[in-house]
C-alpha cells in the first residue's frame, strides 16, 4: 500500500470511529484531553461549544459535523466525544449556550412588566446575532443550566408579581413561545443568502407599489407604510401587546 493510500485509510478509520462514538457513552473526566491541540487549544466543554456555535452560524445546524468541528479545533473528531456523548448532546449544549446569552448580565428591577419586556428583547436580540443557532435552539428542550435558570427567572417574575401559579405557568408559556417564534421567524430571514434577502424586501417596492387602488384600495393607500414597516421586526410591538393583555389578568391587590 502506498503512503498516500495509507493516509486515506487512516482518515477513513478515524471518521468511522468518530461516527460510532456518537452512539455510545464514553468515560468522563478521566479521558478528557489536557494537552493542547495542533492549534494550541486546550479542549474544554466551553471551548468546544463556542467553536460549535461559530460553525453552526457559518454553515447551519444541518451542515454541522463533528469532523468539521474537529478540524476547526485542530483535534481528532473522536476527541469531541470525551466531552459530549453524541452530536445531538453537543447541539443541545450549543442551544443552551444561546439561551444563556439572553440573561447574561441582566439584573431584575422589581417591575415585573419592565423585567419581562427586557428579557424578551434580550432573547430576540441574541437570537438575531446567531440566526442559524437560533433556529436550532427555539424548538429544542435542553434541560440544562441556562434553560433551567431562564424558566426559574421568568416564573419568579410572574409569581412575585402576584399571578396565581396556573396563570404564571400559562403566561410564561405564551411569553416564551412568542419570543422564540419571532426569534425563529426573524432569524430564518437573516439566515437567507444576501441576494435572497434583498429580493424579498424589494417585492414591497415593486409588486405592491404597482397595485391599482381600483382593485386593491387598502394596499394602495398604505403601500409606502408597508414597504417601511416590513423591513423591521414586529416583535417589540407584539411583545407590548402581550404584556398589556397579561397585565389585565393580574389579580387586584387584596
Amino acid at each position: 500500500m502506498t503512503e498516500r493510500a495509507t493516509d486515506r485509510a487512516t482518515e477513513r478509520a478515524a471518521n468511522r470511529a468518530a461516527d460510532l462514538a456518537s452512539d455510545r457513552v464514553v468515560p468522563e473526566v478521566a479521558r478528557r484531553r489536557r494537552r493542547p491541540t495542533k492549534q494550541g487549544t486546550v479542549l474544554s466543554q466551553q471551548v468546544i461549544v463556542d467553536t460549535a456555535l461559530r460553525l453552526v452560524g457559518q454553515h447551519g445546524a444541518q451542515a454541522f459535523s463533528v469532523r468539521r468541528l474537529g478540524a476547526a479545533l485542530g483535534a481528532d473528531p473522536s476527541a469531541i466525544y470525551r466531552y459530549f456523548h453524541s452530536t445531538d448532546d453537543l447541539l443541545l449544549a450549543v442551544a443552551d449556550e444561546l439561551i444563556g446569552l439572553g440573561l447574561r448580565g441582566w439584573q431584575p428591577t422589581g417591575d415585573w412588566r419592565a423585567d419581562l419586556r427586557e428579557v424578551g428583547l434580550r432573547i430576540h436580540t441574541h437570537s438575531l446575532a446567531h440566526p442559524q443557532a437560533a433556529v436550532l435552539a427555539a424548538y429544542r428542550t435542553t434541560g440544562r443550566a441556562n434553560e433551567i435558570r431562564t424558566i426559574e427567572t421568568m416564573l419568579g417574575i410572574l409569581r412575585d408579581a402576584g399571578f396565581p401559579d396556573p396563570d404564571a405557568v400559562s403566561l410564561y408559556h405564551a411569553f416564551i413561545d412568542q419570543a422564540l417564534g419571532f426569534a425563529v421567524l426573524d432569524s430564518a430571514a437573516l439566515a437567507l443568502p444576501a441576494p435572497a434577502q434583498h429580493a424579498d424586501l424589494a417585492v414591497w417596492d415593486t409588486a405592491y407599489r404597482t397595485l391599482s387602488p381600483d382593485t386593491h384600495p387598502h394596499i394602495a393607500a398604505t403601500t409606502h407604510l408597508l414597504a417601511a414597516d416590513m423591513r423591521r421586526s414586529a416583535y417589540p410591538l407584539a411583545l407590548d401587546l402581550l404584556l398589556t393583555a397579561v397585565a389585565a389578568r393580574l389579580p387586584a391587590p387584596e
